[in-house]
């Protein structure tokens, strides 16, 4: 049937794909970033200490980087209709057990392990690995497009799930999401496939001779490009290692401050609401700033694009900081603005680059080799943060850190040169 759908849709069954990822993203990372609107109740209950509570969440990245090859590999074997199954399951199975805690081990097995776990085969590491396959003149933009999913489900069900704590208490809104996950992802992710052409289809929906006219990427290095690439051989080239600290770094900054930002904006004297509400609009906001910036990578190349994304988290850095002396409104948004509009087009560009390094039939596997040290660096990013906060008594160290590794993330990509291996744009 789903076959029979592709066949009659040649074009659009791509952009089908693009949109049951967008909903997979809009769930399944929302589950794991609502980590931050549990954080302030479940501290406030149980008095527990922040660094450790807060490591609940680094620690469902180490477990989700331990299975990012796995990961790899089964995407490979079956596809990523069956990833996308697991993981709504788990997210869904951790949420609703979340409710149930009583001491620190359970949040680590259920925030932690189930749904930091499960958000691997549901968010950026998942959907990177197949969808640069449908698609080759417009990839980053398509990847941005279905990566925007976050931000919708960010202002959609963030809000609502902070309104649900505030009123009904941090246990509802967890099955509230827990069902949410269920009934959306099961569905929809059984029209999902890993090439178009496993249903006779071509990348952007074309003849092949009109998708090499409308080309934009062109092969620089032809030995390169050329090569059979495997993990072994990937990981003997230095080209490997700098994307992989170019990851780490970027999602260090990424993760550190979605952690620790609604805590923080409530102890510099903002509502919860608001720091509720802030948290959904960085999202939000990152909806258009990620869609265009994606496009704009499609046709200027992915070093430019990738160094406004990190300069977004490293601006987002300062405003934060500033914040501390000075919280009105609008250093806030301007936060906000610097955060979201630039630094949530990281994640499709970054599935790009690596695709346009190491493309070829095991990239399945080399990719998520990659992504399970970016996720180690989402992990230690809140975890650090943290640390810091319960010794020195303040989140601004940790900023100042997470700051200046999202520049060292710019100096990786541009040493990693993927416009020299396959250029991006006309001609």
């Amino acid at each position: 049937m789903i076959a029979a759908l592709a066949r009659r849709l040649p074009f659009y069954y791509g952009w089908v794909v693009v949109a049951v990822a967008f909903v997979t993203m809009a769930v399944g990372v929302n589950a794991r970033t609502a980590f931050s609107l549990l954080f302030p109740p479940i501290l406030d209950e149980f008095g527990w200490n922040r660094g450790v509570t807060a490591g609940a969440f680094s620690f469902g990245f180490l477990v989700s980087a331990l299975l990012s090859p796995m990961l790899g590999r089964l995407m490979d074997a079956k596809g990523p209709a069956w990833v996308s199954e697991i993981g709504a399951v788990g997210l869904a199975l951790g949420m609703s057990l979340a409710t149930l805690i009583t001491e620190q081990w359970h949040l680590y097995a259920t925030l932690g392990v189930l749904v930091g776990g499960s958000s691997v085969a549901t968010g950026y590491s998942s959907q990177g690995l197949y969808l640069p396959n449908w698609f080759v003149r417009n990839r980053a933009m398509a990847m941005s497009i279905a990566f925007a999913g976050v931000g919708v489900g960010s202002i959609v069900l963030l809000p609502v799930m902070s309104r649900m704590i505030a009123t009904v208490g941090w246990r509802p809104a967890c099955i509230g999401l827990a069902v949410v996950s269920i009934v959306l992802l099961v569905p929809l992710n059984l029209l999902t496939r890993r090439r178009p052409e496993d249903l006779g289809l071509r990348p952007d929906g074309e003849t092949a001779a009109a998708a090499a006219l409308g080309r934009r990427v062109t092969i620089v290095d032809a030995a390169w490009a050329g090569t059979e690439w495997t993990l072994a051989r990937a990981m003997r080239t230095t080209r490997f290692w700098w994307l992989v600290l170019g990851m780490t770094c970027a999602m260090f900054a990424w993760y550190a401050v979605q952690v620790h930002q609604t805590k923080y904006l409530i102890d510099v004297g903002f509502s919860a609401e608001i720091a509720g509400w802030a948290l959904g609009f960085v999202s939000l906001v990152g909806i258009p700033g990620q869609i265009l910036l994606g496009a704009l990578s499609d046709r200027i190349g992915r070093e430019p694009v990738w160094t406004l994304g990190c300069l977004g988290f490293t601006l987002a850095y300062a405003l934060l900081i500033a914040l501390n002396w000075y919280p009105n409104p609008l250093l806030l948004w301007a936060m906000v603005l610097a955060q979201g509009t630039l630094g949530y087009v990281i994640p499709s560009v970054m599935s790009a680059i690596s695709v346009e390094i190491f493309e070829g039939r095991h990239f399945g596997i080399i990719f998520s080799t990659m992504m399970l040290s970016g996720i180690a660096g989402g992990a230690a990013g809140p975890f650090v943060v943290g640390v810091l906060h319960d010794r020195l008594g303040s989140d601004i160290p940790g900023f100042l850190i997470a700051g200046a590794i999202s520049l060292l993330a710019i100096i990786a990509i541009w040493i990693t040169a993927p416009r020299k291996v396959r250029r991006v744009g006309p001609g």
